[in-house]
């Protein structure tokens, strides 16, 4: 199962993360968020070890989805060493969230 990132815990869990992080960005009433969970999901086991893969609900930590001006959702951000390395935004077949994780391996 993917993480769950909170504004509390993902300054130790993201940002001070040696691993390339995968932050979903989604929330309960969002269609498009719920038909990628999966892929998520998947994507957490495929990488586990390798790749920490997350999400965070918005409508319940505001302050992360304001910090990276998340305006829609599902939004997914490529973090490595604190930085954004990658965004996908929407609905996205997995292979693109494959071809982002292994650019930036």
């Amino acid at each position: 199962m993917a993480h769950a990132f909170t504004d509390s815990n993902f300054q130790s869990e993201v940002l001070t993360s040696d691993k390339l992080t995968v932050v979903d960005f989604w929330a309960e009433w969002c269609g498009p968020c719920r038909a990628i969970g999966p892929v998520i999901d998947e994507l957490s086991k495929e990488y586990q070890g390798k790749v920490n893969v997350g999400k965070v609900n918005v409508d319940e930590n505001p302050q992360v989805s304001m910090n990276y001006g998340i305006t829609s959702i599902p939004a997914i951000l490529f973090i490595k060493n604190g930085q954004v390395v990658d965004k996908l935004v929407g609905a996205q077949p997995k292979s693109n969230f494959v071809k982002k994780i292994e650019a930036h391996l």
